[in-house]
């Protein structure tokens, strides 16, 4: 029986001229959460990426000329600590190549990047009811006790 080489994903900075294919995954994120992703917010997010200015940074996971999964993440300062952390916004795989580790490479790369920098934690937030990615986060990092408030403005 013989085995079909595959190429290994390769998680790397999200390139300028990637908006389509960035989009595309970015939009299942959006489904996944119900969240509306119209076109002049991802044109605003993908400016934000862009940007060196900005503080939002995005890696991706590359399967030969498919992107196949996102992180969004950025520093944040943590004034208690006297450091820095890296906070990952979004974290999307898509459903067809789940389940083979491209969710902990993305994660995994975040945090090369925040040792790099000097950073003290890579933290990020998942909904409660997103048991498929409790089960993982649970094996690469510790949850914690806190508890997250959104005040609407």
């Amino acid at each position: 029986m013989s085995q079909e080489a595959t190429m290994p994903i390769e998680v790397r900075p999200v390139a300028h001229g990637e908006f389509f294919p960035w989009h595309a995954v970015y939009t299942g994120y959006a489904e996944f959460y119900e969240t509306p992703l119209n076109d002049e917010k991802a044109v605003l997010v993908w400016s934000w990426i862009i940007d060196d200015a900005n503080e939002v940074e995005c890696l991706v996971a590359v399967d030969g000329d498919d992107v196949v999964g996102l992180a969004h993440f950025r520093a944040f300062a943590r004034p208690l600590a006297g450091s820095r952390g890296l906070y990952i916004d979004d974290l999307f795989v898509v459903p067809e190549r789940r389940g083979q580790g491209i969710a902990t490479a993305l994660i995994e790369a975040v945090a090369a990047i925040g040792r790099q920098r000097g950073a003290s934690v890579v933290r990020w937030i998942t909904a409660k009811d997103n048991e498929t990615a409790r089960s993982l986060y649970k094996t690469v990092a510790e949850k914690t006790h806190w508890v997250t408030y959104d005040k609407a403005l």
